[in-house]
């Protein structure tokens, strides 16, 4: 599993890794990058930008539901505990 920094490439924000799992999408605009095959690997060629479009209840907490931009595949990640909840909000209303 990599947990690694990065700068969100959809609004130019440097990430810092979460540390109790594999950062997978920027907790300020929730935007992804279709990067992984498995949780962590790091091995997806695609390298699309995932756009959030829904949310789904999963166990005690929530997945981000992401359509790639670039091969259009559904995507899912589970949300963080320091993503910007009132952008989870609005994702709620749009399911």
């Amino acid at each position: 599993m990599i947990d690694e920094p990065f700068v969100c490439e959809h609004c130019g924000r440097k990430i810092e890794p979460l540390g109790y799992t594999a950062r997978d999408h920027c907790p300020y605009c929730l935007y992804s990058k279709h990067v992984d095959i498995l949780p962590g690997d790091r091995s997806n060629p695609c390298k699309g930008l995932l756009q959030p479009i829904g949310i789904e209840k999963f166990k005690n907490t929530y997945k981000i539901i992401y359509r790639c931009e670039r091969c259009k595949q559904l995507h899912k990640n589970i949300m963080a505990q320091d993503d910007d909840m009132d952008l989870i909000i609005e994702l709620s209303k749009e399911n």
